[in-house]
């Protein structure tokens, strides 16, 4: 297995485990990333609260994603009518969560900055507190976020 698959799989069980402890039932989908419709890294939720995750990993300061890549990961979520995540785990730093309109355009790509991560992603139990959930607002911002990617 490619250096990169390892590492991109070991971050993906990493977060499994957090939502699994946290009481969300989560599942990872298999072949994410590689094979048709399979636009996503996780999915998990409880009662009230669902998400499709796309799970990054570096040990650099920034970290891309293609646009095509996020415009599948934005498919997706709509269609199963799930709020897209995009979670990020800097080396030595640990991980943020971030909805998809925070990442910045790099004009080929999506970036997300590890000062951008800081600014405007939240840690696990910010992003994920039943406390912190607004559902009137989320499918409005998905909306909006996808006509901008298109």
């Amino acid at each position: 297995m490619p250096k990169n698959k390892s590492k991109g799989s070991k971050a993906e069980r990493e977060l499994y485990e957090m939502f699994v402890k946290n009481n969300f039932r989560a599942v990872r989908v298999a072949g994410s990333g590689k094979m048709e419709n399979s636009d996503c890294d996780l999915i998990a939720g409880k009662i009230g609260q669902k998400y499709t995750i796309e799970v990054k990993s570096t040990k650099k300061t920034s970290k891309y994603i293609t646009k095509e890549q996020m415009n599948n990961f934005i498919v997706f979520s709509e269609i199963f009518g799930l709020t897209p995540v995009i979670a990020i785990r800097f080396n030595r730093i640990g991980w943020y969560f971030l909805d998809p309109k925070d990442m910045e355009d790099s004009g080929k790509n999506w970036v997300i900055s590890l000062a951008n991560a800081q600014k405007k992603g939240k840690r696990f139990m910010q992003y994920f507190s039943s406390d912190n959930q607004n559902p009137n607002n989320i499918n409005e911002e998905i909306d909006i976020f996808y006509e901008e990617i298109r």
